[in-house]
């Protein structure tokens, strides 16, 4: 029965705690302990089981318990506290941004207020009680936008509200993964729907194959930052685009190129709509890439541009991360799906099927290509960056062929490292040790490398105390989540009394949560199950595991890993040692890396873009033991934790093989250096080498591997170049936008005419030369219709492989010695020969304008030697 009318009921607060109502909906409680302890002391036991949500506990808990809290006095102290703190971190005018760029000490003066920067992500994962992310990349975009709040940046989140988001996991009697798909309700959740100003619901429009999509705007408010985020559950839609927010990486092809053309164009309109029309926009992955090519429409309708004007102008505001490794992880759309839903675009743009469809081709002429969402974000992108520097290696080198005759080294992907948001991960145990030994500057500067080296000034007894209490609280839920799991299932109740002993308090725990996907190897520590089992049984130095993650619904081989575990788990020799945590999400997250001692991670190198959660760990004082890959790779020092391998890569054929050397070395690790280690005590019962690798770990990780560096990265190397080159090439209506577009276009009329004439040295092909010497090199170049000033002509050189391939080449630019007339030109350089060694060049010739993004954007070089 549907109601007539609808109503709206919220939380009736005494005067004294009104205020809470506002702290509730912004999501700046998530990372402030003090916040976080007002509303837990309100009901201990209900902000459990509201699932940590203040929104809906306040709705729920008895008026006569919110009048008795308003009359205690220190309570009240504490909410004025809290409230306190709020509004200075809202009304600074102190942050980052505002000293570094709006006052001009920044290299780029010119990034003024006005800029605005919106970062779309399928997912955020913000709160453990907004079920709209799934795991590491929404997670890491929560981050991002809370970092971003920190740092003071204009700055405004994208998204879409699910309303079952994704799904919660249990597992069945066999061990085999379910999924439940609970409903969200927005109106007990930190969300504000956004309304017009006559009160009705701020609605956009999304054409559809023969219909049009509505979509309202929810806001979550994150610090200073606003997210935005889009929900098509409206009675004015048909059933199936109400069920097209449903849920988060469900259904197929179909389902999936509809939910990415309501974030990315929808997600455009929605700013739009808000008068929030951005500088720059971030695509997070290229879920969003859609919004490039519609607000390339946009100044095609508005400003009257061609297709090649409009690209220009919008392109140079772009931002593109990659957070994938292998092309398996991308969209890849079939050319008949992308016709049935953007066959009415094509017009708009002024594109054939075909061109359209080459914007997202890996070859733009391969008639039958798959359409590809990376491949349509890096073309119409000014900045393109993978998340670690090992994985923009090998983006570089999956992408070579987007850049057609560019060296891999020199693929204009840029490495910028993930990081966590520290305060949203550091245990408040620890956080209050932070705040005594380093000072409250850790908060406001945790990139500052000085401030974490006084780690080293905690006392020893003091730091593992702390880790101690997190290690048994850790315990603890795992035993209380684990009685609830096995009560779920019906289990006997000889089993869930078992539940109570489980795990030790004390003993060595090994983490792993994340993802199961089969190259992630979850179960790479059961290769060799006696020799496990020596090392967990051993009754004078334990070691227990603690396992945590899902799979995608779909991914039957990633199910059966879970299943594999909890078969080993009830073995006698695991039993009470090894413990599977069902349902993993931030709050599971948070008790695991806070109480560990060693986080574990398996995956087959390179395929680990980055592994945020091994940060996590780090900056909780937990060293990490994994494979040399992700942020491993920059992060790892015999110091701080230990390397499983030395960056050793493998063919699918020797997989087998790679398994078996790298579990040995995992079980070696452990019997000759961890678990000594770990176990090795004095007279005051302190493991002190521990504590110095604990120290270590915090020491050197926790100013680097965090978002408040990540995000002044991203700022300096990507949101003010490109914004401070679309405001260029947008000024006077375009006129740089047009002139540059114009000049592509003869570039791309005049290229075939140019050829280099004549290569040479002052001295013969083969010849000697010593360390420091200089070699002069000159080439006669026939240009036709193009000036000097068209072209840059480099010297490409660099010592030379078994193959006689340059590798780790660099580029040179030559000068113009003088014109030959009728369009040649001598050009000459000369290689400074910097080592020995044999060594060799090339002569090539690139478009060069001012207001191209980077040489390589049109795809044209010409080399020569």
């Amino acid at each position: 029965m549907r109601p007539s009318h609808t109503f709206q009921v919220v939380p009736s607060l005494p005067s004294q705690l009104e205020r809470l109502r506002v702290l509730a909906h912004n999501l700046w409680w998530t990372w402030n302990h003090e916040a976080i302890d007002v509303f837990r002391r309100l009901d201990r036991d209900l902000w459990e089981s509201t699932g940590h949500n203040p929104v809906l506990m306040l709705g729920a808990i008895r008026q006569e318990r919110l009048q008795q809290m308003a009359e205690d006095d220190g309570y009240v102290a504490q909410c004025d506290r809290v409230c306190r703190e709020f509004n200075r971190y809202l009304d600074s005018t102190s942050t980052w941004y505002h000293k570094r760029i709006r006052t001009g000490d920044s290299p780029s003066p010119a990034a003024v207020p006005e800029h605005r920067i919106a970062y779309f992500s399928l997912e955020f994962g913000l709160t453990e009680s907004l079920g709209i992310y799934a795991g590491g990349l929404g997670i890491l975009a929560g981050d991002h936008l809370k970092s971003a709040s920190d740092l003071g940046l204009p700055f405004v989140g994208v998204g879409l509200l699910y309303q079952q988001g994704y799904f919660r996991q249990y597992l069945n009697p066999d061990g085999w993964q379910q999924e439940l798909y609970p409903d969200n309700d927005f109106y007990n959740l930190p969300l504000t729907l956004e309304r017009q100003l006559s009160g009705e619901p701020l609605v956009i429009d999304v054409e559809y194959p023969g219909r049009t999509v509505q979509a309202q705007v929810w806001r979550a408010q994150v610090g200073r930052v606003p997210l935005y985020l889009l929900d098509t559950n409206m009675e004015t839609n048909q059933p199936d685009d109400r069920d097209l927010t449903d849920q988060l990486y469900g259904g197929d092809d179909n389902l999936r190129i509809r939910q990415e053309i309501l974030l990315g164009i929808g997600g455009i309109r929605a700013l739009d709509a808000l008068d929030l029309r951005p500088t720059v926009c971030h695509m997070n992955e290229g879920h969003s890439a859609f919004l490039a090519l519609e607000r390339i429409c946009q100044l095609m309708e508005g400003e009257g541009l061609s297709f090649a004007e409009a690209r220009e102008a919008a392109s140079s505001g772009h931002v593109f991360t990659t957070h994938t490794p292998v092309p398996a992880g991308i969209d890849w759309f079939h050319p008949n799906l992308v016709d049935s839903h953007f066959s009415h675009y094509y017009p708009r743009l002024g594109l054939s099927r075909h061109e359209f469809l080459g914007l997202g081709r890996k070859n733009p002429n391969d008639p039958n290509g798959y359409f590809c969402m990376a491949i349509l974000a890096m073309r119409l992108a000014n900045r393109v960056n993978g998340v670690s520097q090992l994985h923009s290696r090998v983006s570089r080198e999956m992408w070579q062929e987007v850049w057609p005759q560019v060296p891999t080294d020199e693929v204009p992907i840029l490495g910028i490292t993930n990081g966590i948001h520290s305060r949203s991960w550091i245990s408040h145990d620890l956080a209050d040790l932070y705040n005594r030994y380093l000072g409250p500057r850790w908060i406001d500067r945790p990139a500052d490398a000085s401030i974490w080296q006084r780690v080293m000034r905690i006392p020893d007894e003091e730091l593992w105390r702390t880790h101690e209490r997190r290690r048994e609280r850790l315990v603890a839920f795992a035993r209380k989540r684990l009685r609830q799991q096995l009560e779920k299932r019906g289990s006997r109740p000889s089993e869930i009394r078992q539940a109570e002993e489980v795990l030790d308090p004390d003993a060595l725990t090994i983490g792993f949560a994340r993802r199961f996907a089969t190259y992630k190897r979850a179960t790479l520590l059961f290769h060799d199950l006696e020799r496990l089992a020596r090392i967990v049984g051993d009754r004078e130095r334990p070691v227990q595991l603690i396992f945590a993650g899902k799979a995608h619904p779909k991914d039957n081989p990633g199910k059966g890993l879970i299943r594999q575990i909890i078969h080993h788990a009830r073995r006698p020799e695991f039993r009470n040692r090894i413990v599977f945590i069902e349902d993993y999400d931030m709050n599971v997250a948070r008790y695991l890396v806070q109480g560990v001692d060693v986080w574990l991670n398996t995956p087959r190198r390179p395929h680990e873009a980055s592994g945020t959660s091994g940060m996590k760990a780090t900056a909780n004082g937990a060293p990490n033991l994994s494979i040399l890959d992700g942020w491993w790779d920059e992060g790892y020092s015999p110091e701080t934790g230990w390397a499983i391998g030395q960056g050793e890569e493998y063919d699918e054929d020797q997989f087998e093989y790679q398994d078996q050397v790298e579990a040995n070395a995992i079980y070696d690790l452990l019997e000759k250096e961890i678990v000594p280690l770990f176990y090795e005590r004095g007279r005051d019962g302190l493991p002190r080498g521990w504590i110095a690798k604990m120290k270590a770990a915090i020491r050197d990780h926790s100013a680097v591997f965090n978002t408040n560096r990540m995000v002044r990265d991203y700022t300096e190397e990507c949101y003010l170049p490109s914004a401070e080159r679309s405001l260029r090439l947008e000024d006077n209506h375009q006129e740089r936008a047009k002139a540059l577009a114009a000049w592509k276009d003869h570039i791309r009329q005049q290229w075939s005419q140019i050829r280099i004439d004549r290569l040479w040295t002052d001295g013969t092909n083969g010849q000697e030369l010593k360390v420091g010497d200089q070699l002069q090199v000159q080439a006669q170049i026939y240009l036709g219709e193009l000036k000097p000033t068209d072209v840059a002509v480099e010297l490409y050189y660099g010592p030379l492989d078994s193959e006689g391939l340059i590798v780790d080449g660099e580029a040179l630019s030559t000068l113009i010695a003088k014109s030959k007339g009728k369009g040649s030109y001598v050009f000459a350089g000369a290689i400074s020969c910097q080592s020995s060694g044999r060594h060799g060049y090339a002569l090539r010739i690139l478009p060069y304008h001012e207001d191209l993004g980077n040489p390589f954007e049109m795809g044209l070089v010409l080399w020569g030697g």
